[in-house]
């Protein structure tokens, strides 16, 4: 409830303003706007193929590689816990999350997936900590926040590490 009223708040708020003025503030001509981009590791897009085709081992290796070129890409390290709890390896999957929060502490996917790692070996009170976390990280109801508290709740009623 109070998550609506604060969407219908700032809605209204947005609504309430004045419209820009036609023409304002544009870009700049060619080269992009000055937006930068930054080149696509291959190792990072083979990794996320490797989840996709639940390839763990392939994603794990492809993964460290990225890490090693890029040791603060909090992306890689989150996707790295994922792919080790899916091989059973929770204590490379916590450690792996974690780094990942560290790194940015308010990276949503990783707060799920430890979450939900949490309820993997039982331990409810430090999943409902991330959920916590993901309530005040997200303004509106996301899906990470979503995930997490069915399966919270769903671990809570069939107490089977929250798969139905």
């Amino acid at each position: 409830m109070r998550k609506s009223a604060l969407a219908a708040a700032i809605c209204l708020a947005v609504l309430s303003f004045p419209a820009w003025p036609a023409g304002g503030g544009g870009g700049g001509g060619g080269g992009g706007g000055g937006v930068e981009t930054k080149p696509v590791d291959p190792n990072y897009t083979t990794a996320q193929a490797a989840i996709k085709a639940e390839q763990w081992k392939d994603a794990i290796g492809r993964l460290t590689l990225v890490i090693q070129v890029v040791p603060d890409n909090a992306h890689a390290w989150n996707l790295l816990g994922f792919s080790y709890r899916h091989i059973g390896d929770m204590d490379n999957s916590f450690k792996h999350y974690e780094r990942a929060l560290q790194l940015n502490p308010k990276h949503r996917d990783a707060h799920e997936y430890i979450g939900e790692a949490y309820l993997q070996v039982g331990r409810v009170q430090d999943a409902e900590a991330h959920l916590k976390a993901l309530d005040k990280l997200c303004w509106l109801p996301c899906e990470q926040y979503t995930e997490l508290k069915e399966k919270i709740e769903s671990y809570k009623r069939n107490g089977n590490g929250g798969k139905s």
